[in-house]
């Protein structure tokens, strides 16, 4: 091989790195992101759960006719 084309590949392969790490950067962006979300919404169910066991009223089976609009 040449000096122009080791040169030649050798910025290929730089350009490539460039682009790898930005990918890695910005997909360690969304995981972060993510689980940020994650940790949010595990919060708010464990507060979901806390409510409905402190709830007065049991949860137990619904009837149907409880959700029919009063006009009928």
């Amino acid at each position: 091989m040449t000096t122009p084309d080791i040169e030649r590949r050798l910025t290929e392969l730089e350009i490539k790195a460039g682009f790898a790490e930005d990918l890695l950067e910005r997909l360690n962006e969304t995981v972060f992101r993510q689980q940020q979300q994650i940790e949010l919404l595990a919060r708010e169910l464990s507060a979901l759960r806390r409510q409905l066991a402190e709830s007065p009223t049991p949860a137990g089976p619904r009837n149907p006719r409880d959700d029919i609009p009063p006009h009928y």
